[in-house]
């Protein structure tokens, strides 16, 4: 089948409504921006979504991811200010906030970042000692923002964290470090041993002194105890002598008898518990201590009675003369003649 002339102008019509309508219409994928230039001026940015051109006069620019991206950052070796050479490497993260900027004011971004990156590096890490460059990764790593920052911004570019990977000293160095280590470590442990004993001592020490303090309290507690027993035991006896002056001083026999024959008891009883063996003679008869024993209980039963009815209130019977061969032996004690040994 031949095509006539007719026909043809209509299949080229429609290419051509082909080709206009894909350069009319443009479709930007999410997470991207493209620049518009007309005759090469950049006029406007293309949002993510569908977008018409004007045909033959307008065309794409430039298609400017606008997602936060990464970008790693090569070893590099480093001088620190205590001539130490370490090698960093580092991770940079940064995102496209001004397509137009990026696309325009700068060329070969990623290449541009990196560059600018590395150096900051060598001069962040350059002014710091290496126990610090060592132990403040955080501190570095917020000056390099900080610095990187600024000097991209008018690239339309946010910088959004630098982030040191790795820090590697000369192996010499790592060992002299590891050394310096251990006599730390071994000389913090030489102090806690001393501050230990130290206090071990002390504690020992604060308990003899409390003992010896609690010790003396207690010895004077006891003979304070002790003295104001004897005190008492002697207001008792004054008491007692005194009793005993005053029936003497009425008149009253039996009282004198009773003193006497306690006291004259508690002599020999004294005399009998001597440990040194000895021979004594007493120059009286053992009925006088009978009778005296005798007056004594005389006494006790007229003074509390016999048990069945209260006392007599009238005159205190004297007690019983013992019945004896010999001269009677009245209730009343003679007096105390010392005794004399025979060997």
């Amino acid at each position: 089948m031949s095509l006539g002339g007719f026909d043809i102008f209509v299949i080229v019509v429609v290419i051509l409504a082909i080709l206009l309508l894909f350069a009319l219409v443009k479709t930007v994928p999410q997470g991207y921006a493209y620049t518009v230039e007309r005759f090469g001026r950049y006029t406007r940015t293309l949002q993510p979504g569908l977008n018409i051109l004007t045909p033959f006069i307008e065309r794409i620019g430039a298609k400017m991811n606008v997602m936060e991206q990464v970008l790693d950052i090569p070893t590099q070796e480093v001088i620190t200010k205590d001539n130490a050479s370490v090698a960093a490497d580092a991770v940079a993260f940064f995102q496209v906030l001004n397509p137009a900027q990026a696309a325009y004011q700068i060329a070969n971004l990623e290449n541009a970042i990196q560059n600018i990156t590395m150096t900051n590096i060598r001069s962040v890490m350059g002014s710091m000692d290496l126990d610090e460059l060592l132990s403040n990764r955080d501190v570095i790593n917020d000056k390099l923002l900080r610095v990187v920052d600024e000097a991209v911004h008018p690239w339309g570019i946010k910088v959004t964290r630098i982030e040191i990977k790795d820090i590697q000293p000369p192996k010499d160095l790592v060992e002299s470090m590891a050394r310096q280590m251990k006599a730390e470590r071994e000389k913090r442990a030489l102090v806690l041993e001393a501050e230990g004993a130290r206090n071990a001592q002390i504690l020992r020490a604060e308990g003899a002194k409390q003992a010896a303090v609690l010790q003396a309290e207690g010895e004077r507690e006891a003979a304070f105890r002790e003295a104001e027993a004897r005190e008492r035991l002697a207001e008792a006896e004054a008491r007692a002598t005194q009793f005993v002056s005053d029936a003497i001083a009425a008149g009253d026999v039996h009282a004198i008898n009773y003193f006497v024959a306690q006291k004259y008891t508690e002599a020999l009883v004294e005399i009998g518990k001597a440990n040194n063996s000895k021979i004594v003679l007493m120059p009286l008869e053992a009925s006088s201590l009978i009778g005296s024993l005798g007056g004594i209980g005389a006494i006790a039963k007229e003074v509390f009675g016999d048990g069945n009815g209260p006392a007599p209130s009238g005159p205190r019977p004297q007690p019983p003369r013992p019945a004896r061969s010999t001269p009677t032996v009245t209730a009343v004690v003679p007096p105390f003649t010392p005794p004399t040994s025979e060997r």
